[in-house]
């Protein structure tokens, strides 16, 4: 009778694994299974890029503590698994999918995403319910360089989140951005909170494989659009006509000294919607123009070609941090400073607001940013990896003596992504199709109705 080879295979693996991680009380047949919930469905490829480098880390995690490969797994979803649809209803028949993922897990880890966001989106309850399922089944939760929206002792929705954060199942909950305001949740004294990088500091390594810096000496700027009534949505006074010329002027002014640049998003429709609007309205060259940035490794790949970047989102300054590629940051809210200030580099920001923006001053802390490049702190990039290590190894394995690996260690370790498959590709931008698509329908049933509002409204007016 010929062996099955596959069987043998596997066998091998296992015995690799036992001799390797001769300590690990894990098994192919009784994994270590935890739970990754972030933005991974979002168009905007910057929380894409999240999710790629926190499953890295986890990863790195997991050889520092000593349990092998095939001896744990790494679901990850979208941190909305309380979908919309039983928020509207309270069906629990929609709460058997969540149910499922919560009770097959060891661990849940929230990376990333609006998980606090309560002043204009409901996503603080969705991430509370996920919370008091995790308690109901006994799944402990870490929090890891999540951003927070602020405090409000008076917001009930406010008081709500912090009810379900020190539930006895968090364990621990670090942050990116607003420390002070984070403290503030806090109720319970074990509760562990800690501000740390974000764990996009290490995309270059994570899409090493996509790195295309450049060895000519011509200069290119990456000027990132964000979508028109971004500003003003946060409360700066900066409208979408100002928004388009600061871009067009910046760029007029850029080619006067001889820097190329083009405009790009990091893939949020509305982001692109905009950069159309300065092709159609504004006149923009669309040679000058680059769509189609639907995946995380398509950021990183434009990224790492510039020699210089301008954005307003987040991710793309985090990103290009990584890879040594100095930015300005144009300022929409208080995340933005906080990430400038973290890296060592608060005087790199742009305040905007509707009296105009000193394109030449940009364009000259462009070359003079250019001129001093990049530098990193070691003890600040390790931070997020330390507490995911803290974290995971305190439930996975808490008689684990090993030390945590240091930065050094990590990059050696941390393994290169080959990018998303085909099939995960096309998901991707299924899904953003679909974003758009609603968007657009809910704008033409909007449309509908004001025609009949002002029909009735003209018939009204014709009978007196």
């Amino acid at each position: 009778m010929g062996l099955n080879k596959a069987a043998v295979m596997k066998v091998m693996r296992e015995v690799f694994q036992r001799i390797r991680f001769r300590h690990d009380p894990y098994s192919q047949e009784n994994p270590f299974r935890i739970l990754l919930l972030t933005n991974r469905d979002s168009d905007n490829t910057g929380d894409q890029v999240i999710e790629a480098c926190d499953i890295s880390l986890i990863r790195t995690v997991m050889k520092n503590i000593g349990i092998g490969s095939l001896h744990y797994e790494v679901k990850s979803c979208a941190a909305a698994i309380i979908t919309k649809r039983y928020m509207a209803t309270r069906d629990e028949a929609l709460l058997e999918r969540p149910r499922r993922l919560i009770s097959e897990c060891d661990m849940i880890i929230f990376g990333g995403a609006p998980l606090f966001n309560y002043r204009y989106q409901q996503f603080y309850e969705r991430t509370a319910l996920t919370l008091e399922l995790a308690q109901e089944y006994g799944k402990p939760v870490i929090f890891s360089a999540i951003g927070v929206e602020g405090y409000d002792e008076d917001n009930p929705k406010c008081q709500r989140l912090k009810k379900a954060l020190n539930l006895p199942c968090v364990h621990q909950i670090t942050t990116r951005d607003d420390i002070d305001s984070l403290m503030k949740f806090k109720a319970r004294e074990d509760l562990e909170i800690r501000k740390v990088a974000d764990p996009a500091v290490f995309a270059a390594r994570r899409f090493e494989s996509f790195d295309r810096r450049k060895s000519q000496n011509n200069r290119r700027v990456g000027i990132f659009v964000i979508r028109a009534h971004a500003f003003l949505d946060n409360g700066v006074d900066f409208d979408e006509h100002a928004s388009a010329m600061m871009y067009v002027k910046l760029g007029e002014e850029l080619l006067k000294r001889g820097i190329a640049y083009e405009f790009l998003t990091s893939g949020h429709f509305g982001d692109e919607a905009f950069l159309d609007r300065l092709i159609v309205q504004y006149g923009v060259s669309s040679a000058r123009c680059r769509f189609g940035i639907n995946k995380p490794e398509d950021l990183a790949r434009r990224i790492s070609g510039y020699d210089a970047v301008v954005t307003a989102r987040l991710h793309p300054s985090i990103v290009s941090f990584s890879y040594g590629v100095p930015s300005l940051g144009l300022v929409w809210n208080n995340k933005v400073s906080y990430f400038y200030e973290s890296i060592g580099y608060p005087e790199r920001i742009v305040e905007v607001e509707n009296g105009g923006v000193d394109v030449i001053a940009m364009a000259d802390q462009l070359e003079q940013i250019m001129e001093e490049g990049v530098k990193k702190d070691p003890d600040f990039l390790v931070s997020v990896y330390e507490t995911l290590f803290k974290g995971i190894k305190g439930v996975a394995m808490p008689d684990c003596k090993t030390k945590c690996f240091d930065y050094h260690k990590i990059l050696k370790v941390m393994r290169p992504t080959i990018g998303v498959s085909e099939e995960e590709a096309d998901l991707k931008l299924q899904r953003k199709s679909r974003r758009t698509y609603r968007t657009y329908n809910e704008l033409f049933d909007k449309y509908e109705a004001s025609k009949k509002e002002i029909s009735r409204l003209k018939q009204e007016l014709g009978e007196k």
